[in-house]
């Protein structure tokens, strides 16, 4: 089979992990080629995720590597064995890669813990505010493409109905609430959407009020994402140039603690749904 052109975000992760976990065995791409009887260049581009590989060969990568972390090399052959198309895949070649990356990750995600001062997420967001959003970046974009984005983006939120979706937290800064995207119609049906949501199980929505005052990465949006092995979490950054994804240990506790310290600053659940009621109320 031919390499890949383009692996996604999580194709290149399994194989990052691979490559990570012979890098601390010491062992060479000839070597781990010989564990499996493939020629040496069938493993750089396993590493890259450029080649898939089966869950099979994962397990025997990882036991002559010596890991003795047996719920990671779960996590990463079942990872392996993912072989259906997702429901993003009709988008490909319609949006950027970055776009059917998220989508994929949300959609594998245990956990989804965000963060946003100005924005609202993605996930939260009604087909009209999405709209407002797309209809504000520069260079404008045609209509048809936004069309696009706002139908991937409606569909994004079919994670939340499917059988065992991932929990999401999120923390929303007062400032984001009071952007009118759209007109003072459009949000008051976006915070009426949120308290609705709010009240479904699973999904816990804190404010930050202005009064709060500072916290730690209050000019950033974040989304982490929990796996079944911490290991393999992720945390998005959006900025105007696309999304960023890091998955180093250091910058994992590093989010991990920002959002830890963001949540303490914000409002209880019940007092956050009181405030998004006001705001409403007000418009």
């Amino acid at each position: 089979m031919a390499p890949r052109s383009a692996p996604t975000e999580r194709q290149r992760r399994l194989g990052a992990e691979l490559r990570k976990m012979r890098v601390a065995a010491g062992m060479t791409t000839e070597h781990a080629a010989g564990l499996l009887g493939v020629p040496r260049t069938n493993v750089p581009n396993m590493e890259s995720g450029r080649s898939g590989i089966s869950p099979e060969r994962v397990h025997t990568l990882a036991d002559n590597y010596g890991c003795a972390d047996q719920a990671l090399i779960e996590a990463m052959a079942c990872m392996a064995a993912e072989r259906d198309k997702g429901w993003w895949e009709p988008y490909r070649g319609q949006l950027p890669a970055t776009f059917l990356d998220i989508a994929e990750m949300e959609w594998h995600a245990k956990r989804l813990r965000i963060a946003l001062s100005v924005h609202l997420p993605g996930l939260l967001q009604t087909k009209e505010h999405a709209r407002a959003v797309f209809e504000a970046v520069i260079p404008r974009l045609p209509d048809n493409n936004i069309d696009v984005r706002v139908a991937h983006r409606m569909d994004r939120q079919q994670v939340l109905d499917r059988p065992e979706p991932p929990a999401l937290d999120v923390i929303v800064h007062e400032a984001a609430l009071r952007m009118e995207f759209g007109g003072a119609a459009v949000a008051r049906g976006q915070l009426e959407h949120l308290l609705r949501l709010s009240d479904r199980e699973g999904i816990t929505i804190r404010v930050i009020p202005f009064k709060a005052g500072g916290f730690p990465g209050a000019g950033q949006s974040v989304v982490y994402v929990e796996s079944v092995v911490p290991q393999l979490d992720t945390v998005e950054l959006d900025s105007t140039h696309g999304p960023e994804f890091i998955d180093s240990a250091t910058q994992l506790d590093k989010y991990r603690a920002q959002l830890d310290a963001a949540e303490a600053v914000a409002l209880a659940p019940n007092a956050s749904r009181d405030f998004v009621r006001a705001l409403a109320d007000d418009l």
